[in-house]
């Protein structure tokens, strides 16, 4: 009962994390046809990543850790230690690339407005980040479903 429990938890945070993400591109899509809109987009953005989405992520490897250790799986299992790894990739990720850049682009929307040649190569390069987190996170969800030994 204990590890369906954590399990349960598991998934909702990876719901949590990755339905959080998903609705990026929404915000990015609305800043990108309204201008005018792009500071509070961008905010909507920060505000969901800080507290729903990289919380979610980061609470998802103790609990996945907790099951493999309350159902006896080991750490060893190699598409758990291949799933681990790719979290520390994507926290890194996300710790060094998104987030700066996002903060980056926040304050050149505020300064320059959302059109301004810096405020667009921010744009391409958030967008460069999502995709490289979208990528290790949909790897890790193979990993998590297929479980290949």
């Amino acid at each position: 009962m204990l590890y369906l429990s954590l399990k349960l938890i598991h998934i909702l945070l990876a719901i949590a994390a990755v339905g959080a993400n998903l609705t990026y591109a929404v915000w990015y899509y609305r800043a990108n046809k309204y201008p005018e809109f792009a500071a509070v987009a961008l905010r909507g953005i920060k505000l969901i990543d800080d507290r729903i989405a990289n919380p979610a992520y980061g609470l998802l490897l103790p609990v996945g850790a907790l099951m493999v250790w309350v159902g006896h799986l080991g750490f060893g299992t190699r598409w758990i230690s291949w799933a681990m790894g790719l979290w520390v990739l994507l926290v890194l990720a996300g710790v060094l690339g998104f987030t700066p850049t996002l903060k980056r682009q926040i304050a050149e929307v505020d300064r320059s407005g959302a059109a301004s040649p810096q405020s667009q190569a921010l744009a391409g390069r958030a967008n460069a980040w999502a995709a490289v987190l979208g990528v290790i996170v949909l790897a890790i969800l193979v990993l998590m479903v297929f479980k290949p030994t």
